[in-house]
């Protein structure tokens, strides 16, 4: 009998929520065919089958949350004997955990391994195409949205492609168990996304000290330069310069582009600078990454802005999107906001909040003058760091922000 296992999905994760099934027992099942979609503190993610066969029984009830390791699903494998005794685990490259006899296991390593996202492979499931027929044109081989849409256009009008979608998997869900409702209530399920970053925020109030320095920023000249360059054709947004100035920034304070070690008893730093970015979806706070910012420049930096608020809008993030980040901003002045004490996204050693840009009156040369005000909210683990260099840190990224000119400088 195979195992079918939650693995590690993404940058550790120890556990997941069973948000649903895509089979049932009794139901026939193919190798890569998705099984289950689990919920991480991260995205959501599907786990293919590891092989053809028949499903037997489902061992975790959805809404359940489990460890890594922990047994989803029994599959009686294809050709394996009915009765057969239990053998010995084997794991292939390919994360599969399999169970049962050599000889099967030597059929199962002989197909391909497939790399696609779990957005691109529910495409191809959609559209009832064999995602193991697509050749990839992505890094490694790995299959593409494109990819799968260029092979649906080379099936068009074939009889493969008609018999590939009348064919498709069926999707079931099975209902977690009720929930008791009073009269004056109403009630919202607390899963998914929302009870896994109920997790990563009390793991990182529990483990790091927060304290919270806040600063307000004078950005009238920026304002400035953001709209002389879309008059000039290049519509910039004013969080790529933000993502900028905090990367040169952290090259001159690093110990907030760091982690703390306790383990090791050291703190250390990193020598690439991911930004990650707070963003707001319908279903909860999730941080898309933009790594090596330092290589980036800032118009690029705004694309790649302007690509993942899209996809995560969409739930269309892949993990690599997701993971890496080494220090996190939040933009949440578009929503109105004045100030806050920012939770740190564990196990980075701060978090910086841009908040409302506000027109009034401020005194320059001797004069009052109307400005462009913004206030910046900055947590910080005081195990790592000291308030006064967090003041610095502020002062530096102020430096950026009030005399734009000088990220100019710092690029040349």
């Amino acid at each position: 009998m195979l195992e079918v296992k939650l693995h590690d999905i993404g940058e550790g994760m120890t556990e997941g929520e069973i948000l649903h099934y895509f089979v049932k027992p009794g139901d026939h099942v193919k190798s890569d065919q998705p099984l289950v979609e689990v919920q991480t503190d991260k995205m959501v993610a599907e786990l293919p089958c590891p092989a053809d066969g028949i499903v037997k029984e489902i061992v975790v009830e959805p809404g359940t949350t489990v460890t890594v390791g922990t047994t989803l699903i029994l599959i009686e494998a294809k050709g394996a004997a009915a009765g057969q005794e239990k053998q010995p685990v084997i794991e292939t490259t390919d994360n599969r955990v399999i169970e049962g006899p050599q000889q099967a296991f030597q059929t199962i390593k002989q197909r391909r391994v497939v790399l696609a996202a779990p957005y691109t492979r529910k495409i191809a499931r959609e559209n009832g195409v064999d995602i193991e027929q697509i050749t990839g044109t992505g890094p490694a081989g790995r299959i593409t949205d494109d990819d799968v849409y260029r092979y649906m256009d080379s099936l068009n009008g074939s009889n493969e492609a008609a018999v590939a979608i009348e064919t498709k998997n069926k999707e079931i869900e099975l209902s977690p168990p009720p929930v008791s409702v009073r009269n004056d209530e109403e009630v919202i399920p607390f899963k998914g996304r929302r009870k896994q970053i109920a997790k990563k925020m009390v793991q990182s109030l529990f483990t790091i000290p927060h304290v919270t320095h806040f600063e307000e920023l004078e950005i009238t000249e920026l304002m400035k330069m953001k709209k002389q360059l879309k008059e000039a054709g290049k519509t910039v947004s004013l969080g790529a310069f933000f993502v900028k100035a905090v990367q040169l920034a952290l090259q001159d304070y690093p110990v907030f582009n760091a982690y703390l070690d306790e383990a090791e008893g050291v703190i250390r730093l990193k020598k690439e600078y991911n930004i990650g970015l707070a963003t707001d979806t319908e279903e909860g706070l999730i941080v898309p990454v933009i790594h090596r910012v330092e290589k980036k420049s800032i118009l690029t930096i705004h694309q790649e802005m302007k690509e993942y608020t899209k996809k995560a809008l969409e739930n269309k993030l892949s993990a690599k999107d997701l993971q890496g980040s080494t220090f996190t901003i939040s933009n949440v002045g578009p929503l109105g906001s004045i100030g806050a004490t920012p939770i740190i996204n564990y196990p980075e050693t701060a978090l910086l909040a841009f908040h409302k840009t506000k027109e009034r009156p401020i005194v320059k040369n001797g004069e009052i003058v109307i400005g462009n005000v913004m206030n910046v909210s900055m947590s910080f683990d005081h195990r790592v760091a000291d308030g006064a260099t967090a003041v610095a840190f502020t002062n530096r990224l102020a430096e950026f922000l009030e005399n734009p000119s000088l990220l100019l400088v710092e690029l040349v």
